[in-house]
């Protein structure tokens, strides 16, 4: 298709998954021979990354009134003047500022995406302001269906994640002083009450104390949270077996370093870190929430079980721990299924969205 000039804009000033996912989606479609920019706040941290990456980043301040009308009349005149074919918002805020400036400057296609697993409030930056939507998985779309969100309007397209090559020695269990023999159930999330490190330790704490060979690592950080887990492994008396690496930017290294991994969060629109896990080859540990069954196969891949079940989640953990055999075989299934498709990949990524774009870009002239 012919080259597309697209601006993203977004709200947010912290960084998480979806800041992830509009960091690699501009990467991919700039790859791809499409013109990408940015608009978000001064003060951004995606603001930054992306610069860093060479994309030319628009900001202005989207807070309280006087910003909005500033703002809708600064990106009216921006978008009429970068010629741009597509404007993809993010945020309920960028969407009301960008999507209102959008209709103002007759941009021809302006598309919202949502990232969220919860269902979605006011409706007007979903069906008042967006000529269409993109949901990062079928349950966030089912979620907008929920509320009378046109279905014609929203299609479904999953976030990539990077598929590198499989990593064949890991640096992490030198680095932390783990056995090389020892098991190994790591989990990588960011420190967050939602991601349920705590119910994963306590799912833990019996295989811990009775197994001088099983190990829990947690990669990732955020405060308070991360100081709270480190107090509540120490006053059980665990500081020896559950081990905290913080933040790492090389997690296929760290992945690699693993035998299984766990995650029992209590709320996922995707759930990155279990695709990220199976292109590893690694057996997961889950819970059935969200958009998570969508990326694991219960008893093909991994093992699911209710959110807030201790019994279930210690069980599972226990299954895989004792029956190496079967970690195995989930951990090859997990790999072929990401590795062997394309759902995850930038390169379906980019095919699908270029392919909404074009449709909808056409039913919008028709």
């Amino acid at each position: 298709m012919k080259s597309l000039h697209v601006l993203h804009s977004e709200a947010a000033t912290g960084w998480g998954g979806q800041e992830n996912r509009i960091f690699k989606e501009m990467c991919a479609m700039r790859t791809a021979g499409h013109h990408m920019e940015a608009l978000c706040q001064p003060h951004a941290r995606l603001a930054q990354c992306l610069r860093d990456e060479g994309f030319q980043v628009h900001t202005l301040l989207m807070d309280g009134p006087r910003n909005y009308f500033r703002g809708v009349y600064r990106v009216r005149r921006l978008l009429r003047a970068g010629h741009f074919d597509v404007l993809n918002t993010h945020s309920r805020r960028d969407t009301l500022l960008a999507g209102v400036a959008g209709r103002l400057a007759g941009t021809p296609l302006i598309v919202r995406t949502r990232h969220l697993a919860v269902k979605p409030g006011s409706l007007l930056s979903y069906t008042g302001v967006p000529h269409r939507v993109i949901a990062i998985s079928e349950y966030v779309r089912r979620l907008l269906l929920d509320r009378r969100v046109d279905p014609a309007r929203v299609e479904t397209i999953y976030t990539a994640i990077p598929l590198s090559s499989v990593v064949e020695c890991s640096s992490l269990r030198h680095e932390l002083g783990v056995p090389a023999d020892a098991i190994v159930v790591g989990c990588v999330a960011v420190m967050r009450d939602k991601k349920g490190h705590r119910a994963l330790i306590d799912a833990m704490a019996a295989s811990l104390l009775r197994r001088p060979d099983v190990f829990l690592v947690l990669v990732g950080d955020g405060s308070p949270l991360l100081e709270e887990l480190r107090a509540y492994v120490r006053a059980r008396g665990l500081q020896d077996k559950v081990l905290f690496t913080g933040r790492r930017s090389d997690i296929p290294n760290v992945l690699a370093g693993f035998d299984i991994f766990a995650l029992a969060t209590e709320q996922e629109a995707l759930g990155t870190s279990f695709i990220e896990a199976g292109a590893a080859g690694l057996p997961v540990v889950g819970t059935d929430v969200g958009g998570v069954p969508e990326v694991v196969a219960h008893g093909v891949t991994g093992l699911l079980v209710p959110v807030h079940d201790q019994d279930a989640l210690e069980n599972a953990i226990r299954t895989l721990v004792e029956n190496p055999a079967r970690c195995r075989s989930m951990g090859r299934a997990g790999m072929r299924a990401v590795r062997g498709s394309d759902r995850f990949t930038a390169e379906g990524m980019v095919r699908r969205t270029e392919q909404c774009y074009s449709r909808w870009l056409k039913e919008r002239t028709q």
